[in-house]
């Protein structure tokens, strides 16, 4: 096996900066790999009385990525794939909504989602380092810095890839920690 076949993995040794983005990479993965390959059933199946889906995740998780690093980081708008006219502080916007979209639309808007925040996260950590104070401000205590954004961006995906875990084996019985060694996406741009 190569490191190639782990692709996903954080460094075995590194800095905290790299430590940090690997596990969040890591999670985006495992995230991803438990919401590939499925059509519109599998993205809209629920459990219980859950509203929580696949393609409700997906739908969040894009928006939470385009948030995290437009608005708390920087200050900016979250981008174009959000008319904030529709949109509302609970969250259930996107977890409604999805049921709407097709699978291809939902791993298309995730990947590029992730993509951007890629690139965006880089040149921040160029900029100034995780110290550097973000937008996001607490009202009476400052600044967060960009290092507490980004653990509590690990936290979100963290929690839902919990969620992921239990809806996707509900679909077709896929488990596991991680995707089998050289796991690539299989749909949406991200294949």
């Amino acid at each position: 096996m190569s490191e190639n076949d782990y692709w996903w993995e954080p460094p075995l040794a590194g800095t905290d900066e790299a430590h940090l983005v690997g596990a969040l990479d890591r999670l985006r993965v495992t995230f991803r790999w438990k919401a590939d390959d499925l059509d519109s059933k599998g993205l809209n199946t629920r459990i219980g009385a859950s509203a929580l889906t696949l393609g409700g995740l997906l739908k969040h998780l894009a928006r939470v990525e385009d948030v995290t690093f437009n608005w708390k980081i920087r200050g900016r708008a979250p981008g174009p794939d959000w008319d904030e006219s529709l949109l509302d502080d609970s969250d259930r916007w996107e977890f409604s909504s999805a049921a709407d979209d097709s699978p291809e639309f939902l791993y298309d808007l995730w990947d590029a989602a992730v993509a951007r925040s890629r690139e965006r996260l880089a040149a921040i950590l160029e900029e100034g380092g995780l110290d550097q104070p973000a937008h996001l401000e607490w009202p009476g205590r400052g600044h967060l810095s960009v290092r507490r954004i980004v653990f509590d961006l690990v936290e979100e995906y963290g929690r839902h890839t919990g969620h992921a875990d239990l809806l996707r084996e509900a679909v077709d019985g896929r488990v596991g920690e991680d995707p089998p060694a050289g796991w690539r996406p299989v749909s949406g741009s991200g294949a």
